[in-house]
């Protein structure tokens, strides 16, 4: 059995020489994992009694091969390291007894600076991939790409899988840095947060995983937000708990937890059913940011105006709840791309696979890239509290948009990569499109470019949108002219 595809990553910002590895895990058709009930088997596991969801139909599926051995070759530019890997059949696989192709190899050292692509070939099949972009600095790098997704429901509200298996995939399937279950916290009991607490902490490793505290507010007037602390312990707010039910309440009982720092992030802006009233106002000190992307698609802007993944279900998007409109009204706001998964497959969805046929296919889910010199779960936090992230589509695209200001206007130099290729890079101004930045390289796999705003007015905002050629997107959080 060959395998049909290949699921990967590696650091997106390195130093030159440091060590690297390459998480891999080969793909084949999904099939359904059936819930298993047997209390002997080792949890987390494939078949566990939480891989059914009944009354929303949800699957687990996994798309692994069930197994596979052979030899893998791996070539690139400035590459130094191990040309080929070995899939033996005994050091691979994520559970106890796993055999699937699942590993991780090397070291890998990039020797030179610049933008790298590492190339995977099965030489039996042919197959072949590019792993996601790379890019080494001279010195270690003051800052890192630390990749995850902050939005998973689990089997105790509307979801499937566990708390542990959730994270465990998260990062041994997934190949994320960071990430948290934000449940709807309304479906469980105190002693059940008490359970997800204790599990966040226990998933948490400085240096190889990060978690956040987290709880989804499922109010469907005001619109959605998702709560995380940046300690680990905070208390649970439901809003259909009288003291929490309004969102000057939420405000009122956030003000009194000023120890935790919590953060506030509206989710879904644009959806007609349960999308964010933007003109019940914006709380600066909680809502840092904006979840711009998930399975259920984009929210900056409406789909007249260029949107490919527009928000289609329950009633699908409405004027005026857009992320752009936010913005436009003065809410300085960071972009967080998330997943809202359902499947238990945070980090790599098969989100639509997993339901049965329904009028709308859920989109791939969404990714967050926090800019942070570590991986700590403080890290994480202060990114996105000080908008130092930029969303994605599922797509590790690189993007670095730095900005500097020269009098009353701003200077853009840009940074961004692709192992899909680059179509452009747009700049938006206020919420319109004012520039268009082609690659630099021939094969679009680079863009590096420099542009200068036209003069600015006082709370004037820019940001990036890339888009590749198999139609993935990222946006860079918005800077302001003061």
């Amino acid at each position: 059995m060959h395998p049909s595809g290949m699921f990967c990553a590696i650091p997106s910002r390195v130093g030159v020489g440091e060590p690297f590895c390459l998480k891999l895990r080969l793909l084949g058709e999904p099939r359904v994992v059936p819930p298993n009930c047997w209390w002997p088997q080792p949890r987390p596991n494939l078949a566990t009694p939480f891989n059914l969801n009944t009354s929303r139909q949800i699957r687990f599926l996994d798309n692994c091969l069930p197994e596979w051995t052979g030899d893998l070759q791996i070539s690139g530019d400035g590459l130094a390291g191990p040309a080929t890997i070995t899939f033996d059949g005994k050091r691979q696989g994520v559970y106890a007894g796993d055999h699937r192709p699942v590993a991780c190899f090397g070291p890998f050292r990039w020797t030179t600076p610049g933008f790298h692509f590492l190339r995977i070939t099965d030489p039996a099949s042919g197959l072949s991939c590019l792993a996601n972009a790379a890019y080494a600095t001279p010195e270690p790098p003051a800052w890192r790409i630390q990749w995850g997704d902050p939005h998973w429901q689990t089997y105790f509200s509307d979801g499937i899988r566990a708390p542990e298996e959730l994270y465990q995939f998260a990062r041994d399937e997934g190949f994320l840095d960071f990430g948290a279950i934000s449940d709807h916290v309304e479906a469980i009991t105190d002693r059940q947060w008490d359970y997800f607490v204790a599990v966040t902490n226990d998933f948490n490793e400085p240096g190889r995983f990060a978690t956040l505290v987290g709880q989804e507010w499922t109010n469907h007037q005001p619109g959605h937000r998702n709560i995380y602390y940046r300690t680990d312990h905070g208390p649970v707010l439901r809003s259909t708990d009288p003291r929490y039910n309004t969102l000057p309440k939420l405000w009122q009982a956030l003000d009194g937890l000023t120890d935790l720092t919590p953060l506030a992030i509206p989710h879904h802006s644009a959806n007609q059913a349960m999308g964010v009233d933007w003109e019940l106002g914006w709380n600066p000190r909680y809502e840092k940011a904006v979840e711009v992307y998930s399975v259920w698609g984009s929210s900056e802007r409406p789909e007249a105006d260029g949107n490919t993944r527009p928000i289609r279900a329950l009633g699908g998007e409405v004027r005026g709840q857009h992320v752009s409109d936010a913005l436009n009204r003065g809410y300085r706001l960071g972009l967080v791309g998330g997943g809202d998964v359902h499947d238990g497959r945070p980090g790599d969805a098969l989100h639509a696979r997993s339901y049965p046929p329904q009028d709308h296919i859920p989109y791939p889910q969404g990714l967050t890239a926090c800019l942070t010199p570590h991986l700590t779960r403080e890290g994480v936090f202060d990114a996105i509290a000080n908008r130092q992230t930029y969303a994605t589509t599922n797509s590790r695209t690189y993007l670095d948009a730095q900005w500097r200001r020269e009098d009353n206007r701003l200077v853009l130099s840009l940074a961004a990569a692709s192992h899909q290729s680059i179509r452009s890079a747009t700049v938006v101004h206020n919420g319109q499109d004012v520039a268009t930045l082609a690659p630099t390289r021939d094969d679009g796999l680079v863009l590096e470019r420099e542009w200068r705003s036209e003069p600015l007015a006082p709370g004037d905002y820019l940001y990036v949108r890339v888009g590749t050629t198999q139609d993935e997107w990222a946006w860079s959080s918005p800077v302001w002219q003061s």
